[in-house]
């Protein structure tokens, strides 16, 4: 061994110079032979017993060479067992550990350098004792390692095409040290990234978490595993193929580590402090240092919406299921839902960056048992551009029942719809066509279509500045039902000009066209700017205007306008036998909450129309009581000439008298239903004012809050409905007075010339082959139906647009 020859060289040397003492004080140079012989002999036998201590004792911590020098000595075992039977040794501590292993290493790194000065050149044996003596004095303070993350094998699949995005997060003492790159679409990753750090305790072991990466939503955990340090030989990398493991402790694949433990002196900890950053110094920084920064657009933006599933099981079983979906590298996942037919009402958008990577996939999963009840994938380039697709898909590997509702809508990055050019694009053409099609004469032939509905977007004024620097990055959104399209996105200026022509189908002449402007993030996220709600029956078409922009709510004006021209065009037939179907749910609207000043307000109406009903009561109790003989007289003729005459066609005649009546009271007295009562005012004040606050009636009644939701629920229901009838009878909406008065009219004459009993057979027959004329019919209510479709006083309030006084110069 090099270090046991240099121990004993220094020996032999020490010798020599003693010899040479000898010499230089004149002894016999007899007696200098028999010393020296003498010497040789004892130190031979001291020699030979040295060098077995002494090679016991290489590569020894100092409380070992003790041990063992003490047993030299004549230290019996039997005593020492003695002693440590009565005495427990201390050595089982980690503290004990860590200071034994240190001082072994110590001890090595003071020899390391002699051994290479050795074998490099034996002839400089004074200067290699030299440095051994100033290498042995150098102070290790602490221990540098050094982490190399090499691959991975078998990780499980988390995204919905079936791999997975693998990084990984290294934990020390409970804090994360490190966070490696990403790798793509791989279940065998090999990352082969390297770092450094300063570790105090070997004995605490360094955590590995592998993740998914998700864009725009949580990373799904994929496994962990503990890598002990205190096997780790000093100065020789080590390497680890440690197991992962999940939540369960099932095993989810393996990942590969090297790892190198150095000591490090004082003048190396500062060293390694200027390079590192953040107390780490690893060799991935550079490299992403090193890179370009440069961004790619989106060549789409893909809008879905996940509504509802049917048939959502898994071995016969109720999962809690959660979709992923994945588009490119970009990823979404929806909440959980229990239940076959899960609702999870989710709206997002992801982005096509890749024109030859346009599949979208999407992979329904039990949470409880990570299990994939079924995929599903989706070319998106065969998707007509600023069209909502509404489709019910199958998933695969499923259930033969189980499938998804999708709300798909694709635009494009330069903006939904065709640019609008004054000199080239001829509307008159195309809308003479339309006119056509929508012609009174054509009314049977498709009942579906309803009208069509074209927008033309001109831009915007006086937005809100969102971002540093008083500008915003403003984009329009479009929606009509479930219908929704957008704009592309005009950077730094609070007035755009997106020039843009949308058109959609109108399914519901009674529905409103909502256009918000958003300001966009670099994170992908965007703020609110304005709302405006337009009712398609108030468009007047080909006028180009100005509309005021209001709040989420629709209740308050805010900063800002935008100008818009719109041309709806319909047929009344269509628009009149739609109007007595079911109304089409608007899936993304904001869900109802309970808030005590809306229950007020409600019970407050409510209260009004059960006094007014309590006051003909009390009138019909006078009359009977005969308090005034002439008023009870005139009441008692009336009702014996009425029910000696009455005919079951005097209902919609009396019904008529009653719309006459108002119509001549709303000409003559102005417009009644403009003026909100007091309740309402009353109402919308108290919610700012909770809504300022924070607190309210909610404090005291949380327990029950879901029972009061209800009752807020049904009393907004009969408020709502009472409204909507006295807005029929005051022609609030022309267009829907006018239909009731010509339906009742036709019923007047119906019923004039056929018997009640064959109407009310035709109708029982009518109500009773429904379901076999049509086995997915869904029974509705036709007055409610028509109801649905009158605006309630809130409504009319979010509907009313002032006109804005602005020159129209673009």
């Amino acid at each position: 061994m090099p270090c046991l020859q240099l121990i004993r060289r220094r020996k032999k040397k020490k010798k020599k110079e003693q010899l040479v003492q000898i010499v230089e004080k004149g002894e016999n140079e007899d007696e200098r032979i028999m010393m020296k012989g003498g010497k040789n002999e004892e130190d031979h036998e001291n020699e030979e017993d040295d060098d077995n201590v002494e090679s016991s004792l290489i590569g020894c911590s100092p409380l070992t060479r003790r041990r063992r020098k003490s047993a030299a000595v004549g230290t019996s075992t039997s005593e020492k067992n003695h002693q440590n039977h009565n005495h427990p040794s201390p050595r089982k501590s980690p503290g004990f550990r860590f200071r034994r292993i240190f001082d072994t290493f110590t001890f090595t790194k003071s020899l390391k350098p002699q051994y290479s000065l050795e074998n490099n050149n034996d002839e400089e044996e004074s200067d290699e004792t030299q440095k051994c003596a100033e290498t042995a004095e150098l102070d290790v303070v602490t221990l540098l390692m050094e982490v190399r993350l090499k691959n991975g094998e078998d990780l499980p699949v988390k995204d919905a095409s079936g791999s997975s995005d693998p990084y990984v997060k290294f934990r020390y003492k409970d804090n994360i040290v490190y966070k490696s790159g990403t790798i793509f679409k791989n279940l065998n990753p090999s990352w082969d990234e390297e770092f450094q750090m300063i570790v105090d305790d070997v004995t605490c072991p360094i955590r590995l978490e592998v993740f998914d990466f998700d864009r725009f939503c949580t990373d799904d955990f994929m496994g962990a595993a503990e890598v002990d340090m205190s096997q780790v030989k000093w100065c020789t990398p080590t390497e680890f193929h440690v197991e992962l493991t999940d939540e369960v402790n099932q095993p989810t694949g393996r990942v590969s580590v090297c790892v190198t433990i150095t000591p490090m002196t004082q003048l190396e900890v500062q060293q390694f402090h200027q390079k590192a950053t953040k107390g780490i110094l690893s060799t991935s920084e550079k490299k992403k240092e090193q890179r370009p920064n440069n961004t790619q657009e989106w060549d789409k933006i893909v809008n879905i919406v996940l509504v509802e599933g049917k048939g959502i099981r898994i071995d016969e079983r109720i999962p809690d299921a959660f979709c992923k979906f994945k588009l490119g590298q970009e990823k979404y996942k929806t909440k959980v839902c229990t239940g076959i037919e899960p609702k999870w009402v989710e709206q997002f958008d992801l982005h096509v960056f890749d024109s030859a990577d346009q599949m979208l996939q999407m992979a329904c999963i039990d949470r409880n048992t990570n299990a994939i009840i079924g995929r599903l994938s989706i070319d998106l380039s065969s998707f007509s551009h600023d069209e909502t697709v509404q489709h019910w898909y199958h998933l695969e590997n499923a259930p033969d029942d189980a499938q998804v509702l999708l709300l798909i809508t694709v635009s494009g990055s330069h903006g939904a719809g065709e640019t609008i050019e004054t000199d080239e694009f001829n509307y008159n053409d195309i809308r003479n066509t339309r006119i056509q099609k929508y012609d009174v004469t054509n009314s049977f032939s498709d009942l579906a279509d309803v009208g069509t509905l074209t927008v033309k977007l001109f831009g915007a004024e006086d937005l809100v500045a969102k971002d540093f620097g008083g500008k915003s990055d403003p984009f329009a959104v479009l929606e009509l039902v479930n219908t929704r399209v957008q704009t592309n996105t005009i950077y730094k200026t609070l007035s755009p000009s997106w020039n843009k022509i949308y058109t959609f189908a109108v399914k519901d002449i009674h529905t409103c066209l909502q256009v918000t402007i958003y300001d966009e993030d670099p994170n992908n996220r965007f703020e609110f700017l304005g709302r405006v709600q337009i009712p398609l029956k108030s468009i007047r078409n080909c006028q180009k205007r100005w509309y005021g922009l209001k709040d989420e709510k629709l209740r308050k004006r805010v900063k800002g306008e935008v100008l818009l021209e719109m041309d709806v065009i319909w047929n009344p037939i269509r628009a009149a036998i739609r109007t007595f179907k079911p109304k089409e749910i608007k899936y993304m609207s904001q869900e109802q909450k309970f808030k005590a000043s809306l229950f007020k307000t409600y019970f407050g109406e409510l209260k009004e129309v059960v006094n007014v009903l309590a006051s003909y009561k009390n009138q019909m109790e006078y009359l009977l009581s005969w308090h005034s003989k002439p008023k009870s007289l005139t009441a008692y003729v009336i009702f014996m000439l009425f029910v000696y005459y009455f005919q079951i066609y005097f209902i919609p005649l009396m019904i008529l008298a009653l719309f006459g009546y108002n119509f001549i009271l709303s000409k003559t007295s102005g417009d009644i239903s403009d003026s909100p009562s007091r309740h309402s005012l009353k109402g919308q004040k108290s919610e700012e004012e909770d809504e300022k606050t924070g607190t309210g009636i909610r404090d005291a009644i949380s327990s029950v809050q879901e029972i009061l939701l209800s009752v807020q629920s049904y009393l907004h229901f009969a408020t709502q409905l009472l409204q909507k009838i006295k807005n029929t009878f005051n022609f609030t909406d022309i267009w829907l007075s006018t239909l009731a008065v010509i339906v009742l009219s036709l019923a007047f004459v119906l019923l004039y010339f056929v018997p009640l009993r064959w109407i009310i057979l035709v109708w029982g027959t009518n109500k009773f082959s429904k379901k076999l004329r049509n086995p997915n019919f869904v029974d509705n209510n036709e007055l409610l139906d028509f109801l649905s479709r009158v605006p309630s006083r809130t409504e009319r309030q979010e509907q009313s647009n002032g006109r804005v006084n602005k020159p129209i110069n673009l």
